[in-house]
């Protein structure tokens, strides 16, 4: 059964087909928060995240004629959105191979301690925590990333990903049981 918001998206999907670029500035709003948290998450930077998103969205305006208002908008934007991170990382590993330079993610996050020394211990287990995530194999850092950081079901992150359930359960499994190995505040 589909809710108002699923028929508010449908009929925004409907005039997006139609080439209405106001619906679309309306319908990428409503996912933006999220898909720019799963690019940050997938890249490590906020910059970069934002480039790729930006990428995400043009091409599905471009792409526009393809949507199908009857399936759920967020799964494909998802999907088209990890596809662009894929590429990205995929560049960033080519230039690291080639020697063009090196990548740290510097993520701040907001700290419940309220003394200084908190705060700086907390920041600097983010950034091995991030580190740590993006050395994870792709295939490992996108199951982990869809269930654990972006909150999906394991059901939903293996149709993103056209795999099984298992599959996913395997792969964050391992991806938690790489990061364990790694760091010993895990």
């Amino acid at each position: 059964m589909r809710g108002p918001d699923d028929t508010l998206e449908r009929d925004l999907v409907e005039k997006v087909r139609a080439g209405n670029r106001a619906a679309f500035d309306q319908l990428a709003a409503i996912h933006l928060p999220r898909l720019l948290s799963l690019s940050r998450r997938m890249l490590g930077s906020g910059d970069e995240a934002q480039d790729a998103l930006q990428n995400a969205l043009a091409s599905t305006w471009i792409a526009r004629a393809k949507l199908d208002p009857s399936k759920p908008i967020a799964a494909y934007l998802t999907t088209v959105t990890l596809n662009k991170c894929r590429d990205r990382l995929r560049r960033r590993k080519a230039a690291m191979l080639l020697g063009l330079g090196a990548f740290d993610p510097d993520l701040p996050v907001a700290s419940d301690a309220p003394d200084a020394e908190s705060e700086i211990a907390d920041r600097q287990a983010l950034r091995q925590v991030s580190r740590e995530i993006e050395h994870l194999p792709i295939l490992l850092r996108e199951a982990l990333v869809l269930v654990a950081i972006d909150g999906r079901s394991q059901r939903e992150a293996a149709e993103l990903l056209g795999v099984t359930e298992k599959t996913i359960e395997t792969r964050v499994y391992r991806a938690r049981q790489r990061l364990r190995e790694k760091l010993d505040f895990v």
